[in-house]
């Protein structure tokens, strides 16, 4: 059973989002269209579980499983879909896990929805600290069951998900990410 640890924000995280983005487009070349650093970690200042969480939009989604030969020798798991219709998803490290990546093509809405609670985060420190606040506590109850650490962020998170695609399609760049 892997270790819930919510650890301090580590400016490093957006360091080891740039050499991992660097190496998944050399990969995945033409199909690449961009790449985003999600998750707790891709906020600044969030305390966070020490695994960076990248999505990479692609033009076409099924071309991703002709590459699981090169994502294996990055280090990558496939997972297959894992829960989300439409995604490719992918863990580095099996006991400790480094990086997760979400594989969207252009067109799934899935992309916005995380762009948006990113963003939502990074530009409500209240909302932001609350979050923390919920993670570290769901971390000192849980510290050995990471299903019940994410069952316990769950409400939390789609209540805010909610917010943030509203102020996303008020005031976010949403015309920045359309593919």
């Amino acid at each position: 059973m892997r270790k819930v640890e919510v650890l301090n924000y580590d400016r490093q995280w957006s360091t080891a989002f740039e050499v991992e983005a660097q190496k998944l487009k050399r990969v995945f070349k033409d199909n690449m269209i961009v790449i985003f650093h999600i998750g707790s970690t891709s906020v600044p200042g969030l305390k966070a579980k020490p695994i960076i969480d990248i999505l990479p939009v692609v033009k076409d989604i099924a071309e991703v499983d002709d590459y699981l030969i090169e994502m294996n020798a990055l280090g990558y798991e496939a997972r297959g879909e894992n829960g989300i219709r439409g995604r490719r998803y992918f863990q580095k490290g099996h006991d400790n896990r480094t990086h997760h990546l979400h594989f969207f093509a252009k067109d799934n809405k899935e992309i916005i929805r995380h762009l948006a609670f990113r963003d939502y985060l990074r530009t409500h420190p209240l909302e932001a600290e609350r979050y923390c606040a919920l993670k570290e506590s769901l971390a000192i109850k849980h510290s050995t069951d990471i299903h019940a650490y994410i069952e316990g962020k769950n409400a939390y998170v789609k209540k805010v998900e909610q917010k943030a695609l509203v102020w996303f399609e008020r005031f976010g760049n949403l015309h920045q990410h359309r593919f």
